[in-house]
């Protein structure tokens, strides 16, 4: 849901400290209308940026791999039965709320408990009605699904205070459990880890070489800081260039995205051989301006959306529509988790502090499937909750 999110470097530290700094300074105030153009970069060292390509390299090597053993929780306690739970969820049209309610049905059918979801229809107004129906339900624990708790702070507080637990999914920028508001946990991925990897593939898929262009949504505080980030990974290597960091609000991207790939297309030509936007959505909008240039499918400027991975982009990756890759969470596996995190917290345990490493999914590594669905979780939950 997040803008994508979110949230999350190693290798050559002094370099790359001294790289991002001298880079960061050169761009500062890049925002939609100013340009990096094709001055040559501020940052200073080797074309090609060896170091950091090797650790780049070895980054997107560990994130594009499909056959990782589970890294979550091997204990925990036992089912504790008789539960139920209420799913507030932001939409059902946000296809990562919809994932991570599949997931959570998956698990709860497997623990034995009941669970009704509740649509909140993507406004203010019917969020916190969603809310008021759930607390009113009385159920064990609710979930609040893609949306900041802090819209809902009277519906929060009053289940709050009847013992309710709640657990967050993307309703914070950060894992964890919160004190304020009050969350058992909220399970999201790291919006660092996000935009690093994001960053290392550009690096390793270009060789050290690409002039880039970042799409945005400056008005978001969670993707204003998500591209900020992406923009350090980039400073570690001398050899790329932000070419351009175009602000196009999410709820125009549909509008506007059409119109500023044609005027970048002008303006920087074969110079544009990278974009990285903070939603995949924006790679939806930009195909028919790519398409209408001629620009192939499977060619340059080659993308990667930083989050998400919702089914549309795996269809663009797999048939080489005008995205080349994507970062995108583990929704049903997540699902599973915000189960598993109720189950902690009814039984008087604490929250598990698992947070799903990052991945990438590609044509080559997704295997024409619409979502990212790791193995071996399914199996330790059950393990864990003795079912």
């Amino acid at each position: 849901m997040n803008p994508g999110p979110r949230r999350r470097a190693a290798g050559t530290a002094v370099l790359g400290a001294t790289v991002a700094l001298a880079a960061v300074a050169g761009l500062a105030g890049c925002e939609r209308g100013s340009s990096a153009g094709g001055a040559a970069p501020t940052a200073t060292g080797p074309a090609g940026c060896p170091a950091a390509l090797a650790r780049a390299e070895a980054a997107v090597r560990r994130a594009e791999r499909t056959d990782a053993a589970w890294n979550g929780p091997a204990r925990g306690p036992r089912a504790v039965p008789g539960k139920s739970l209420a799913y507030v969820a932001q939409t059902m049209t946000n296809p990562g709320v919809a994932g991570t309610v599949k997931g959570v049905r998956e698990a709860a059918k497997a623990i034995g408990w009941n669970v009704r979801v509740i649509d909140g229809q993507g406004t203010p107004a019917g969020i916190q009605a969603a809310f008021g129906q759930a607390v009113a339900l009385r159920p064990s624990g609710i979930v609040i699904g893609g949306f900041d708790p802090r819209l809902t702070s009277q519906q929060v507080a009053t289940a709050h205070a009847d013992g309710v637990p709640l657990v967050g999914w993307h309703a914070l920028d950060a894992p964890g459990p919160s004190a304020d508001p009050p969350l058992f946990t909220n399970i999201t991925t790291r919006v660092e880890d996000v935009a690093r990897i994001s960053a290392d593939w550009i690096i390793a898929h270009s060789r050290g070489h690409a002039g880039v262009v970042l799409f945005t949504d400056a008005s978001i505080p969670f993707a204003r800081n998500k591209s900020e980030l992406i923009k350090k990974g980039l400073a570690t290597c001398s050899g790329v260039r932000l070419l351009a960091e175009e602000n196009v609000p999410i709820s125009d991207t549909s509008s506007r995205t059409p119109q500023e790939v044609s005027a970048l297309l002008a303006r920087f030509r074969d110079r544009w051989t990278h974009s990285v936007a903070v939603n995949d959505v924006y790679f939806a909008d930009a195909a028919p301006a790519l398409r209408a240039a001629r620009r192939k499918g499977a060619g340059a400027p080659f993308a990667i959306g930083a989050g998400d991975g919702d089914p549309s982009a795996f269809q663009r990756v797999n048939g080489g529509q005008f995205q080349t890759a994507t970062v995108p969470e583990a929704l049903t596996e997540q699902g599973w988790q915000i189960v598993d995190e109720f189950n902690r917290a009814f039984a008087g345990a604490p929250a598990s502090g698992y947070v799903a490493p990052v991945h990438i999914a590609t044509s080559a590594n997704s295997a024409g499937v619409t979502s990212w669905d790791p193995p071996g979780y399914r199996a330790a939950y059950r393990r864990i909750w003795g079912r």
